[in-house]
C-alpha cells in the first residue's frame, strides 16, 4: 500500500518519498483515511515509534487553509524535544506544497523570543501545555478559531502533571473543533478527559504490540553475571567500532555511574536523565546529533521525544520495567528502512522475561556469546 492509496495528495507524497518514507505503518493505514475526513474526534492507542506524527500530521496539514492567517491546528506534546521533532517533521512534509507555517513553543526558551515569532502568520502551533497557557495568559496566542486539537503522548502529559493545563486548553477550544488523541496507554485520568472533552462517537483505533515492533531490528541478548556486565558492554562496543547507539538503563543512578565509567574508558559518551536542566540536556543532544558524542546513556523517561537518525544499535544495560518501554527503546534504531540491532544484557534469571517478550511482541531473541 502507498500513501496515495490512503488519500494523501501527491505533493505530500513527494515530500515523504524524499524522506525515505514509502510504505504506511499500521497506525497510518488506519488513522489517515479517517482523519482526512476531518470532522471526527479520534482516539488512537499506539506506542512511540509507530509513525504517529505522519498519522496525524498529514491529515492536519491537508485541512489547513493557507489563505487564512490565523491558527487552525494545535498539537500538544509532553516535552520540548518531541515538540521540536513534530514541527520539524511537518516542515519536511510540506516541502512541495503551499507554504504552511508551523511554530513550536515550549518551556526552557525565552518566552519573548517565541512571542516575536508568533507575530508572523502561524497556521499550526506545536506546544507543551505549560508554555501554551503562559502565552494564552499574555494574550499572544488566540486558540478560539482552532479546527483541530491533537494530543500526542497524552498519557505522558498526564504523568508529567499537565492535567489542569490540558483541561484549561480543551475547555477554551470547545465548539466546532475536533480532538485527536494519541496515547500508548489509557489510564483512568485520561478516561476522565476523554469523557469530558471528546465526543462519545469518537472513532477508536488500537494498534497491537505485535504490529509496533520494527521488522528491521535484530533482537539479541547476552547472559552474564551482574558484576561483569560492564566488561561485556565494553566488549560489545569494541565490535561496533565507531557506530553510534543509545545505552538504556532503568534508573538515573545507574545511568550516571555508567556514563562516568564509559568516559573513564575513553568512550565519547553523553548522559541523558530526568533531573538534568534543559540547558545541559540540549548540550548533550547537540553533541550527539553532530556526532561529537558517539554513545548516549539514557533512562526511559529522559529519552521520550528524542529523534536521532542513523543509530546502529540500542543496548539494554538494564531491562525496562514495562514491556512498552522495550518497544520505545528498540524503535530508536532501524529508522527509515535501515537495519538495526537491539541487544539486552541479562543474568540467567532474566532470560524468562525475554521469552515472555517474545510471546507478547511476536519477536525472536537470539543469544550471543
Amino acid at each position: 500500500m502507498k500513501f496515495s492509496d490512503l488519500g494523501i495528495a501527491k505533493d505530500f507524497c513527494k515530500g515523504l518519498k524524499e524522506m525515505g518514507i514509502v510504505s504506511p505503518t499500521k497506525i497510518q493505514e488506519q488513522a489517515i483515511p479517517v482523519l482526512l475526513e476531518g470532522n471526527h474526534d479520534f482516539i488512537g492507542k499506539a506506542q512511540t515509534g509507530t509513525g504517529k506524527t505522519a498519522a496525524f500530521g498529514l491529515p492536519l496539514l491537508a485541512q489547513i487553509d493557507t489563505s487564512k492567517k490565523h491558527v487552525q491546528g494545535l498539537i500538544l506534546a509532553p516535552t520540548r524535544e518531541l515538540g521540536q521533532q513534530i514541527a520539524k517533521q511537518l516542515f519536511k512534509f510540506t516541502k512541495y506544497t503551499d507554504k504552511i507555517f508551523t511554530e513550536a513553543v515550549y518551556g526552557g526558551e525565552k518566552i519573548d523570543r517565541q512571542i516575536e515569532r508568533l507575530k508572523r502568520p502561524t497556521h499550526i502551533i506545536v506546544a507543551t501545555p505549560g508554555r501554551l497557557i503562559d502565552l494564552m495568559e499574555r494574550k499572544v496566542v488566540d486558540i478560539s478559531r482552532i479546527k483541530t486539537v491533537i494530543m500526542d503522548e497524552a498519557d505522558e502529559m498526564l504523568s508529567m502533571g499537565f492535567k489542569k493545563d490540558l483541561t484549561t486548553i480543551l475547555s477554551k477550544t470547545e465548539g466546532k473543533r475536533s480532538v485527536w488523541l494519541f496515547s500508548a496507554t489509557l489510564p483512568p485520568a485520561l478516561h476522565q478527559i476523554i469523557d469530558n472533552y471528546v465526543r462519545p462517537n469518537a472513532i477508536r483505533i488500537s494498534v497491537s504490540k505485535n504490529d509496533t515492533v520494527n521488522k528491521n531490528i535484530e533482537h539479541q541478548f547476552v547472559v552474564g553475571d551482574d558484576f561483569n556486565k560492564f566488561d561485556m558492554l565494553t566488549y560489545f562496543l569494541k565490535t561496533q567500532k565507531k557506530q553510534r547507539g543509545i545505552i538504556f538503563t532503568r534508573t538515573k543512578g545507574t545511568a550516571r555511574t555508567l556514563s562516568k565509567q564509559l568516559i573513564a574508558k575513553n568512550y565519547d559518551a553523553g548522559l541523558l536523565e530526568g533531573d538534568m536542566t534543559q540547558k545541559d540536556r540540549d548540550k548533550v543532544m547537540r553533541a550527539f546529533k553532530n556526532t561529537s558524542v558517539q554513545l548516549l546513556v539514557s533512562t526511559d523517561v529522559a529519552a521520550r521525544g528524542i529523534d536521532v537518525d542513523n543509530l546502529a544499535f540500542v543496548a539494554h544495560y538494564e531491562l525496562p520495567d514495562q514491556m512498552e518501554y522495550y518497544i520505545h527503546r528498540s524503535g530508536r534504531t532501524a529508522r527509515a528502512g535501515k537495519q538495526g540491532l537491539s541487544l539486552a544484557f541479562v543474568n540467567s534469571g532474566q532470560v524468562k522475561i525475554l521469552r515472555a517478550m517474545e510471546r507478547e511482541l511476536g519477536i525472536r531473541f537470539t543469544q550471543i556469546r
